[in-house]
């Protein structure tokens, strides 16, 4: 099991959320309390919390942490400004699914228990409860995700994985490195490639940091050495997370996962996506339409505080790119795996899951 929990709730109603400061991995491992609405933006969109099923967990949270201290108003009233706050939350990141599937949940339960309160702190009490449930089931669906790709790891493998979707990444274990601690846990000795990540160095800092605090083996390379390290048979599978899957099965990740996808099919390595339902968007046809987001030029010209463009240079900075789902071996969900993905099969599988109407 990973020994990080990226974040936890303190005390009951008028508590606060607890995260790891992500943006100090790996020198410091240091704490970061949210007590407000503008605190869990901030720590939102400058990466402290990230990966798209924590950015949904950190996202319940701050519903609540965003309407406990309004509890004197009357319960339509706070049905309101809970409306406002999610709104709030919603403009912090435009890419990670599960930041509008965890809103939108804590909408609707709010507005399904409204009825029964009677008055804004018991409307509160449920929502703080809503947001922990959301917390649990996170975790229990990352443990199931990592039993079932653990079955595609056999003993001796080395596998490669891009940016960072482990324990860091979400309420539980992981998606990505979920079946890599479920296989070390099984007793199989595995090696991993961490891709460094550019610009923010996801892959150096923290699945490097988590998977050596797990002692399961690890070795950074930069994201150009993807390719030759696969050339060289080095890799016996690439295993990524996902913010956002369209209903095609195109898969949005971090910036640099479509080059790792384009080399794995060109060498013959299986390329795994590990992803909950939440992270399917069933009203997004294809990955042509969902919102990249580009992010400031000095992540990469002051990268970590050393200027390394030269003033005056112009920068393109999207931090999530799109892989087509033809070159996805298979989308590994806490429900099973969607082989070679496609519409019909995504559709089927959310189907199952309760996440799409049936057919008719």
């Amino acid at each position: 099991m990973p020994a990080v929990q990226t974040i936890t709730w303190e005390g009951a109603l008028s508590g606060h959320a607890r995260l790891i400061e992500q943006t100090l991995l790996p020198e410091r491992t240091e704490y970061l309390d949210v007590r407000d609405v503008p605190g869990m933006v901030d720590a939102i969109y400058r990466l402290a919390v990230r990966g798209a099923p924590a950015i949904g967990v950190a996202a319940a949270y701050g519903a609540v942490l965003g309407i406990q201290n309004e509890t004197g108003r009357s319960v339509p009233d706070l049905l309101r400004h809970l409306d406002e706050v999610c709104s709030t939350l919603a403009a912090a990141r435009p890419t990670a699914v599960n930041l509008f599937w965890a809103l939108e949940r804590m909408k609707r339960h709010a507005a399904a228990v409204a009825g029964g309160c009677a008055d804004g702190r018991a409307l509160a009490e449920e929502l703080l409860a809503e947001a922990q449930r959301v917390h649990a089931e996170d975790a229990d669906q990352c443990r199931r995700m990592g039993e079932h790709g653990a079955e595609l790891i056999r003993d001796g493998m080395t596998l490669l994985t891009h940016c960072n979707a482990g324990a860091l990444a979400t309420g539980g274990m992981g998606t990505a490195l979920a079946p890599m601690y479920v296989a070390a846990e099984q007793g199989k000795k595995i090696s991993v490639f961490a891709d460094e990540t550019r610009p923010l160095l996801q892959g150096a800092r923290l699945t490097s940091w988590e998977l050596n605090q797990a002692g399961i083996d690890v070795k950074v390379i930069t994201d150009g050495m993807a390719g030759r390290v696969m050339f060289e048979g080095r890799v016996d599978a690439v295993f990524v997370g996902s913010d956002r899957i369209a209903r095609n099965g195109d898969v949005c990740n971090k910036i640099g996962t479509y080059t790792v996808a384009v080399l794995a099919a060109r060498h013959g390595v299986p390329f795994y996506v590990v992803a909950p339902v939440s992270t399917f968007d069933a009203a997004t046809d294809s990955g042509d339409l969902i919102p990249i987001e580009e992010r400031a030029a000095e992540e990469i010209t002051n990268g970590f505080g050393r200027r390394t463009v030269p003033e005056g240079v112009g920068v393109y900075n999207p931090a999530f790119d799109v892989t087509p789902a033809e070159l996805v071996t298979a989308i590994v969900t806490e429900h099973g795996l969607i082989e070679r993905p496609n519409m019909a099969k995504v559709e089927a599988l959310l189907r199952q899951a309760g996440a799409m109407a049936p057919a008719s």
